[in-house]
């Protein structure tokens, strides 16, 4: 019996690295490149996933790079939204666990605990991948039955 790969969702900060043009500040320029090696090296242990949102997000912004944004996006199986995503996106939101402006990175995290992924890639440690709201994400998650992906960096997930 073949095994099956971890599910794994890619969160738009991460084709928005893996294509950035270089940066001069030491720890971008080295979140860019284990960004780039990553894609490189080790997509091939995942089935990788995207959504709408990732998709329009990527879009967004200066043509060349959404452009690049999305031609490494391309092919990814994409997941659909549902209303039991949005239900969790909109508790996330009314806890007050992820902030109203940052809407889009509660859709992040309830499109990929609603589509049972085992990972949930991502660079933002602001309102996604951050250690003082892990908890509460996962408690959100749990209350509507669901279980919170691991959250975390292309450094973390090795």
């Amino acid at each position: 019996m073949a095994m099956s790969l971890p599910r794994l969702y890619v969160e738009t900060t991460i084709p928005s690295y893996l294509v950035a043009r270089p940066s001069g500040l030491i720890h971008v320029a080295a979140c860019h490149e284990t960004t780039r090696r990553g894609w490189k090296t080790r997509r091939q242990y995942y089935e990788m996933f995207v959504s709408d949102i990732v998709l329009q997000e990527a879009r967004a912004g200066d043509p060349e790079m959404a452009a690049a944004r999305e031609a490494a996006l391309a092919g990814l199986p994409q997941l659909e939204q549902s209303p039991e995503a949005d239900a969790l996106a909109q508790r996330l939101l009314d806890m007050e666990i992820i902030p109203v402006k940052a809407a889009g990175d509660a859709a992040h995290v309830a499109l990929a605990a609603v589509h049972g992924m085992d990972f949930l890639l991502t660079w933002n440690c602001k309102h996604i991948n951050n250690a003082a709201l892990k908890r509460r994400i996962e408690a959100a998650c749990a209350a509507l039955g669901f279980r919170c992906p691991v959250i975390c960096t292309p450094n973390e997930l090795r």
